[in-house]
């Protein structure tokens, strides 16, 4: 037998590392070829990694919680069919040894143990269990999720109290280097204070944000739309579509196929800054931001041009679902040029949206508002609503922007009846 390496995946064409979420095996389990070994999480989607061998896992290098970078070492595992019977059961003997060695030094380790997950934290705060009063099955102490589900399930849980605030001396906190006296310390939490762990999700999208934000110098601006048509156009037809079809036929399916529209006439914006060249893209993929949770991700509605207002509500809703139930793909979350981003939803009517890194352009769609306008020498009550655009002003100008928002606003008020079909 050989002992080969599992490697972090790419789990993304901009995935740079994952974070193990949660394993699905221990050391000595045997697993197949294409068995799912781990749940990983990036800023794109949350996936199951399949071991690339059959054989036995040796040693989970990686814990939970940990985020490893692609191609980044995180399990050994013996592949079966090599070596002899003989250099087998020798190691099978050295690798008894060395668990045993293992469980000795791990009741003792228990380095790890006030590194909670996001699951053993929000099961401890459901269940109102105080973590310190755990004792943790996992690596150096760790507190897993099974450790939590079995205190619930006896009914004996250590309830949670107040305790004095930690300071500086305190084994955890932080220690000041002199080498570094312009670092500010960590803020320390205070009697009262939640701490909740950065999980992998949060980390990647702060990681994310923090390079959209220093790598590209922002621009912004925005327009104001009547939609006073459009939204007469979907209560004539809302009803009658969703007992139809079975789903919502909603005001932002219009936005999207108005904006996929406008790309197609202007493709400046469907394009990426690389250092020496913007390149263009082809396709239209729009990225839009769906919410599970305390976590955000943003699917792709593939080739949106294409697509009817019914094809781009059916993919919204799909999309939606997917992501509540955790089932988002690589597939699904990879490809998209230009994001738009239903912060209306919200009831927000004015935002700057940051830059899905590396595309050059987001765009927020606010919330659809009843103001009073100047029309035809008299005050009406229309449907206004807000357009907001952030750009990369090293690859898109004012000029060509203007445009572009002008075009969408432009399709926007003309959406009625009779110039708009939804199939």
């Amino acid at each position: 037998m050989s002992v080969e390496k599992v490697e972090m995946p790419q789990l993304g064409e901009s995935v740079t590392e994952g974070t193990i979420s949660s394993w699905l095996v221990s050391a000595g389990d045997h697993v197949n070829k294409y068995d799912p070994i781990a749940e990983v999480m990036t800023d794109k989607v949350n996936a199951e990694v399949p071991s690339s061998f059959t054989g036995k896992i040796t040693e989970l290098v990686a814990s939970e919680g940990d985020t490893i970078e692609v191609g980044g070492l995180i399990a050994y595992i013996e592949v079966e069919g090599a070596g002899s019977q003989s250099s087998s059961s020798s190691k099978d003997d050295s690798e008894s040894e060395q668990e045993e060695m293992q469980t000795e030094s791990s009741q003792s380790d228990q380095s790890m143990k006030k590194r909670y997950s996001p699951a053993v934290l929000k099961m401890a705060q459901e269940h109102d269990i105080d973590l310190n009063q755990v004792s943790g099955s996992g690596k150096g102490g760790r507190i897993t999720r099974k450790d939590i589900e079995a205190i619930v399930e006896s009914g004996e849980m250590p309830q949670t109290k107040q305790e004095p605030a930690p300071t500086t001396s305190d084994a955890d906190q932080p220690v000041s280097k002199p080498s570094q006296p312009s670092k500010e310390p960590a803020p320390s939490a205070q009697t009262g204070d939640v701490e909740v762990p950065v999980s992998g999700v949060r980390k990647a999208i702060a990681q994310n944000m923090v390079k959209s934000t220093t790598e590209i110098p922002h621009a912004w601006m925005m327009v104001e739309v009547d939609v006073t048509n459009l939204v007469q156009l979907r209560e004539q037809k809302k009803s009658e579509f969703k007992q139809k079809e079975g789903y919502s036929l909603t005001y932002f399916a219009f936005f999207v196929k108005a904006v996929a529209q406008a790309l197609k006439e202007f493709p400046e914006l469907n394009s990426m800054w690389a250092d020496d060249k913007i390149i263009q893209k082809k396709d239209i993929n729009l990225s839009i931001a769906v919410a599970s949770d305390n976590q955000l991700f943003v699917p792709v509605i593939k080739n949106a041009d294409d697509k009817s207002v019914k094809g781009i509500a059916k993919d919204i809703v799909e999309l939606a679902v997917k992501a509540r139930d955790g089932k988002l793909t690589n597939e699904d979350m990879s490809g998209g040029t230009f994001t738009v981003n239903n912060t209306g939803s919200f009831g927000s009517v004015q935002s700057m949206g940051v830059i899905n890194h590396p595309q050059a352009a987001i765009l927020q769609v606010e919330s659809i508002v009843k103001r009073p306008v100047y029309m035809d020498g008299m005050f009406g009550a229309r449907d206004m609503v807000n357009l907001c655009l952030s750009l990369d002003h090293r690859v898109l100008d004012g000029l060509i922007c203007g445009q572009f928002l002008q075009r969408v606003k432009e399709i926007l008020e003309n959406m009625t009846e009779e110039n708009t079909s939804i199939y």
